[in-house]
């Protein structure tokens, strides 16, 4: 157990027996009242955000959190199966971890991921990955309006808009939080 004076923005703490993570912390003495910490936090597995005041005094509970990148392998049913580099020990991590940006998961890709005493809690892609085109309609010439996007697959199977310069077989650079196309890649 540790003081609420020792807890820093970043730390994850278990706050009534889940697992959060303090986005801020701030020390607060309001006038002629007693000084205390107010705490900005979102709950690691549902997301949603929790305010609470901490006495100077409070004891809080830490979590030991372990995070490493990890290979990813395959998808097996509701898990991803990822390989340690190391120790080339494999764990599952259920799907829902990695949220929306799991659809931009390829084989081989590196992927982070935070344990908290053997069980996971975190999981989260690159911010921006290369794949490759799939399938797109070519461009007409003379079609160059300003800043025209048309519909393309890449090789996960997800459909991104992309420049009408793209063709299939064009490797991009996809931002894997919003789904965008970032640039090409030669």
């Amino acid at each position: 157990m540790s003081k609420a004076s020792e807890v820093k923005s970043g730390n994850i703490l278990r706050f009534n027996g889940e697992l959060v993570t303090v986005e801020e912390y701030i020390h607060r003495t309001p006038g002629n009242l007693r000084a205390f910490y107010q705490a900005r936090m979102r709950n690691v597995r549902t997301g949603k955000l929790v305010e609470y005041r901490f006495r100077t005094d409070e004891e809080v509970e830490i979590a030991r959190v372990e995070t490493n990148d990890y290979q990813y392998l395959y998808d097996d049913a509701d898990f991803f199966i990822v390989m340690d580099n190391n120790t080339y020990e494999q764990f599952n991590i259920p799907k829902a971890l990695f949220g929306d940006a799991a659809r931009f998961l390829k084989e081989g890709m590196n992927v982070l991921v935070a344990f908290e005493s053997d069980e996971p809690i975190m999981a989260s892609l690159p911010a921006s990955v290369e794949l490759e085109i799939t399938y797109t309609e070519p461009a007409v010439k003379g079609d160059t309006s300003t800043n025209a996007l048309k519909n393309a697959t890449v090789e996960t199977g997800v459909e991104i808009r992309v420049p009408l310069f793209i063709n299939q077989g064009d490797k991009v650079k996809v931002d894997t939080r919003t789904g965008d196309y970032i640039e090409r890649v030669k």
